[in-house]
């Protein structure tokens, strides 16, 4: 105590100066008092009412989103705790909001605690925030958020919770759809525009940062097209709203309350809000879900190209007035570039009348263009503008679709296991670097299935099933008919020169 005495006595005023102070402050107080009595300047007033017609902004926003937004939880399965785990914190109660054990602060006043060496298992629950599009149930959210196949559970604004009856994934954009069933019609949110938003403009966040529900923050959009390599397809908004761990698959708003993007990733060196969030742009989550809730899954067009951004180095060598474009470096054979008369060298401008300034871009166009339909391709070939028509073919693997595979005969498709199959060609092991052709290629895993769950990915070759080579996909169908995956199925699998067994199982 007397430590504290003398690091306080400096403070301690006499009597006279006790008056003194009081008597300086009732007269601060008199002349703010005196201050606050005078009448606003015009100025003042126009600024306070621009101040409050922001805020009244905000309000109608988040009034307009708010029903529509939902806290997800999911429980993929058991797993042991410690109650000291990592940085020698004692026994700490359950239900901590997510990200606090790693807040240096809460471990400088609770390193100390008594500690309890092991606990119970117990079911590690994940939190995020998904937003309702259509009133039947559906949710859309992230992928990260529902990933791993196990319960997920939707808390709807009015606290009502349900168990989902479906959920479908496209892990290439980190989104999702979950379904419920049985909660009436639900109020679903307006899908805005993100290709209307501009730099500077204002936007809000919505959803459950660190568990806690229907929490609100303000930013502006920072930047837009951002690719952080983080997802296959990326093409972010940028903004300063704050954006923690528990917003992921929340809505971003714009003003008038309309989804211009979903919650997704932050830039962070601490874990937390470091001023730099990432938003999938509503326009490209409309696609991907459409197509989620019609077909279960996403299906993609592709060229058949390898290609690279332009530099101001080969604008110059191939003859463009800019540095735009995708630059065809491989046109694979038998692919619908090839079909088209593409050539190396060339470098696409434009897809439909669409300007294509980064390979980005060519992706997105692409990939979202309709099936077995012609399109225009404006190229730019030895400085001359060039005009080529393509037919578009579905893409049934990325390792495939990149080289350009000519697989023969149709996909086979086996729901159970979550794989599509095709048969081995000489040219699709080749490019794959495989040895011979006896197998079959996996051309799709499915998010979450057995197959993807047992390490499975898309251009491995399976050559054996149990004690059974199999060398196309009847013989692959026919080996697997007798087998169950309730007692596991056994399976050889090469990826490159390497081969090793998996085992596909129910969990």
């Amino acid at each position: 105590m007397e430590k504290y005495r003398k690091d306080w006595r400096p403070w301690v005023v006499p009597t006279a100066g006790v008056a003194f102070l009081t008597l300086a402050g009732f007269i601060m107080g008199a002349a703010s008092h005196d201050a606050a009595a005078q009448p606003l300047s015009p100025a003042e007033q126009a600024a306070i009412s621009d101040a409050r017609s922001l805020s009244t902004a905000f309000r109608v926003a988040v009034n307009r989103v708010m029903p529509s937004v939902v806290m997800i939880q999911t429980a993929p399965g058991q797993v042991q705790q410690t109650a000291h785990d990592g940085e020698g914190l004692g026994n700490l109660p359950d239900g901590l909001p997510e990200g606090l054990l790693d807040d240096p602060m809460f471990k400088r006043f609770f390193k100390d605690m008594p500690r309890q060496p092991q606990q119970q298992p117990r079911q590690q629950m994940g939190t995020g925030s998904g937003v309702i599009i259509d009133p039947s149930g559906i949710i859309l959210t992230n992928n990260h958020v529902v990933e791993g196949g196990g319960k997920v559970t939707v808390r709807l604004h009015d606290g009502r919770e349900f168990e989902a009856v479906e959920v479908h994934t496209d892990p290439k954009t980190d989104l999702a759809v979950v379904k419920i069933e049985g909660a009436g019609s639900l109020p679903a949110a307006t899908l805005g525009d993100s290709d209307d938003m501009e730099i500077g403009d204002w936007v809000l966040a919505v959803g459950a940062p660190f568990g806690l529900r229907e929490t609100v923050t303000a930013g502006i959009i920072s930047a837009k097209a951002r690719g952080i390599g983080i997802t296959e397809r990326e093409e972010f908004l940028q903004t300063d709203a704050a954006i923690n761990p528990g917003n992921s698959g929340g809505p971003l708003v714009n003003l008038e309350g309309q989804i211009v993007g979903i919650n997704t990733a932050i830039s962070t060196a601490s874990g937390g809000y470091d001023g730099v969030g990432f938003a999938i742009p509503v326009n490209l989550a409309k696609w991907v879900s459409t197509q989620l809730v019609e077909n279960g899954k996403v299906q993609r067009a592709f060229l058949g190209v390898s290609i690279q951004d332009v530099t101001a180095d080969l604008a110059d060598q191939l003859k463009l007035d800019g540095v735009h474009g995708a630059a065809v470096t491989e046109v694979h054979p038998d692919t619908p570039a090839a079909a088209a008369g593409l050539q190396p060298g060339d470098v696409i401008v434009a897809f439909d009348d669409q300007s294509v300034r980064t390979t980005r871009d060519l992706q997105k166009y692409v990939e979202q263009a309709d099936l077995d339909a012609d399109h225009e391709l404006s190229v730019v070939r030895d400085g001359k503008t060039l005009t080529l028509s393509v037919n578009v073919k579905p893409m049934t693997g990325d390792e495939l679709a990149k080289a350009g595979s000519d697989v023969t005969g149709s996909t086979s498709e086996f729901g159970d296991l979550g794989l599509e199959l095709s048969d081995l060609t000489d040219s699709v092991a080749s490019r794959l670097g495989i040895k011979g052709t006896d197998g079959v290629v996996i051309t799709s895993v499915e998010s979450g299935s057995v197959a993807d769950r047992a390490g499975l990915k898309t251009g491995m070759v399976i050559r054996r099933v149990g004690r059974v080579d199999v060398t196309n996909v009847e013989e692959f169908r026919d080996a697997i008919a007798e087998k169950s995956l309730e007692d596991g199925i056994l399976m050889l699998v090469s990826n490159g020169d390497a081969s090793r067994f998996v085992v596909l199982r129910k969990s």
